[in-house]
C-alpha cells in the first residue's frame, strides 16, 4: 500500500487531514500511531478547524521536520518546495481557499463524514495528494 493509499484510509477511517498524512509516515519515524495521532491532533481543518493552512499541508510540514529536524535550515526549504507543489497542483495552501464554496464553515466541532461530506469537499484527495508529494520527495 501507498502512503497515498494510507492517508485515504486513515482520512475515511476518521482521522483529520493532518492527522491522516502525517500518520501515513509515522512508521519512518518509529513512531506509533496513537503518538503521531495525538502530534497532529490540533493541525486539522486548517489548525483547529480555524480554516487556515491546509491539514494536509501542515502535516506534511511534520512529516518533513520529522525527516531532515532538527536543523531548521535543512527542513524550511523542503517545506518550501511540498508547498510549491502543492499550491502548483490545488492554486492555494490555504484552507478556507481550498474549500471555498463547499459550505464548510470555521470553529466549532468537526462535522460528521456523511456521503455527503465526502461528495461536496476536496479533503480525500488533498491528503493523498500531499502523501504521494511527500513520497516523490524521499
Amino acid at each position: 500500500m501507498t502512503k497515498s493509499d494510507k492517508a485515504e484510509e486513515l482520512f475515511r477511517s476518521g482521522m483529520n487531514c493532518s492527522q491522516s498524512v502525517f500518520c501515513a509516515f509515522a512508521d519512518e519515524f518509529g513512531m506509533d500511531a496513537e503518538t503521531a495521532a495525538k502530534v497532529a491532533c490540533g493541525l486539522g481543518g486548517g489548525v483547529g478547524r480555524m480554516r487556515e493552512v491546509c491539514g494536509a499541508v501542515t502535516g506534511a510540514a511534520l512529516v518533513l521536520g520529522m525527516r531532515g529536524g532538527p536543523d531548521k535550515n535543512a527542513v524550511y526549504p523542503k517545506v518550501q518546495e511540498f508547498c510549491a507543489k502543492f499550491r502548483e497542483e490545488c492554486g492555494s495552501v490555504v484552507c478556507r481557499e481550498l474549500l471555498a464554496g463547499t459550505g464548510a464553515t470555521s470553529g466549532g466541532a468537526a462535522e460528521a463524514r456523511t456521503a455527503e461530506y465526502y461528495r461536496k469537499r476536496p479533503c480525500v484527495e488533498l491528503v493523498k495528494l500531499s502523501a504521494s508529494i511527500l513520497e516523490g520527495m524521499k
